[in-house]
């Protein structure tokens, strides 16, 4: 068990009372809301180039297995919500950091620290390089319908980011994730457009082209080590296409009870991971049908820059909309470190801690509090900067997020689990947990490897 001394960058966010914690609202329908937004983002584009690398058979018996995994911990973790029982405990752990310092040790503590972070502040950077993309594509699909195909719609990505980067300016003045049910609500909203439209343009290529495209042990490469290779990068980009366990117990955190949270938030994870796997399948499978051998790396290029241009447009702008919410998503847990951080190290400065009511044309009152102003403002600033220095970020958030997938979403759930349920040693289900674990974390370090083998000959080429 963790000790009692506050970590001094993560502070002591635990709460013992309902009486200390702000009141929370949400339901199943929300927690389904915020779970969608995290987890379909616009790599479900990839999938269909990732079925096509393992073929018929294996690319949808990986989607299905790692859709299981996924249920599996998630239902592990949502017990970890309450501490020490996971339904009556006293002690809520508010967020996924809480969770650790409270069932491990402090090196265990530091370890998660590390790994979260820089996961969050990834997706951070990788969203707006994204979100700058398809705005680019919109700018170039408009050009060539306005101007001719063979036009030179050639668009700078700089401007994009900053568009972005302001957007995210002003929605990271949301307080947190107790008053961002309405974002959450659009961007899954926005998640099912994009897919659908990516699922039906699949059917309707299938069907002008008259066959179902693909072979079993799908795209032929030169040589064994090419396709292992292949196999290895589609079999990653599976397993890190559902990535809300790193901000499973904040979601968590914004139900109410009764019923108890941990049984809300299982059934919330099972509805949206299997709401979240059906998309998965219509797009990555029809896209391969699609495609076959020369399926894209993003399943909307496919179908080109040019008509029913109006219709990749509109594509593009749902992906735009939903990034702007799965960004938030993301940066939530990072700025509540800092707001809970300088409310307990300095209660009674009120730079940090008191809020002003703004009160806008047409719009609710505001409340505006200066450090979450100054704060938030700078990290968006410093991933908007990062994304304008590094384009090409999404290639190294590949290897980041096969380096980080294991630890955040299987080890320290598994380990905590063992730990509050005080699980002994070679007992059946210490055993099966054990192999659930390190299973796993032989397949991770083969996406891992791939990734990186990946990202190199990409930047070789």
């Amino acid at each position: 068990m963790g000790g009692e001394e506050a970590i001094p960058f993560l502070g002591d966010h635990r709460k013992d009372s309902d009486e200390q914690h702000t009141e929370r609202t949400g339901t199943i329908w929300t927690a389904i809301a915020h779970i969608i937004t995290a987890v379909i983002g616009s790599g479900v584009l990839s999938l269909a180039w990732s079925v096509a690398q393992l073929g018929w058979i294996a690319g949808p018996i990986a989607l299905l297995s790692f859709a299981a995994i996924t249920v599996v911990q998630a239902t592990l973790l949502a017990d970890c919500y309450r501490s020490p029982d996971p339904e009556l405990g006293h002690i809520r752990n508010l967020s996924y950091i809480d969770a650790v310092k409270q069932n491990l040790s402090e090196k265990s503590l530091w370890f998660c620290g590390f790994f979260q972070q820089t996961n969050l502040i990834g997706f951070g950077i990788a969203y707006t390089i994204t979100s700058a993309t398809s705005i680019r594509a919109i700018l170039q699909s408009n050009c060539y319908h306005r101007e001719g195909h063979d036009a030179p719609c050639s668009y700078e990505i700089t401007s994009s980011m900053l568009l972005f980067g302001a957007a995210q300016i002003i929605l990271s003045q949301i307080p947190d994730f107790h008053n961002m049910a309405w974002l959450s609500v659009l961007a899954a909203v926005m998640s099912f457009c994009y897919s659908f439209i990516g699922f039906g343009l699949g059917i309707a290529k299938v069907v002008g082209n008259g066959m179902i495209k693909g072979s079993i042990g799908g795209v032929p490469m030169l040589s064994t080590t090419q396709k292992v290779w292949r196999i290895s990068q589609g079999l990653g980009d599976i397993a890190f296409a559902y990535p809300f366990s790193i901000i499973l117990l904040e979601i968590q955190d914004t139900l109410k009870s009764p019923p108890a949270e941990n049984r809300t938030m299982k059934k919330a994870s099972t509805v949206s991971i299997s709401i979240t796997t059906f998309f998965y399948l219509c797009c990555a499978c029809f896209g391969y049908a699609a495609f076959g051998d020369e399926t894209p790396g993003n399943l909307l290029t496919g179908f080109g820059f040019y008509e029913p241009y109006w219709l990749i447009d509109f594509a593009n702008a749902c992906i735009i909309l939903h990034l702007l919410g799965g960004y938030q998503m993301f940066s939530q847990p990072v700025f509540a470190i800092v707001d809970r951080w300088s409310a307990e190290r300095f209660p009674d400065n009120g730079f940090m801690n008191d809020s002003y009511d703004i009160q806008l044309p047409f719009l609710p009152t505001f409340r505006l509090n200066i450090l979450r102003l100054c704060f938030r403002t700078l990290y968006v600033v410093f991933t908007t900067a990062v994304a304008m220095l590094f384009p090409y970020f999404n290639e190294v958030l590949g290897v980041l997020g096969a380096f980080n997938f294991w630890p955040i979403a299987i080890y320290f759930p598994v380990q905590m689990y063992s730990a509050q349920r005080n699980i002994v040693a070679w007992t059946r289900k210490w055993v099966l947990l054990q192999i659930f674990c390190y299973g796993i974390l032989l397949v991770t370090v083969f996406a891992f490897v791939g990734s990186v083998e990946g990202l190199l000959s990409e930047k070789l080429s």
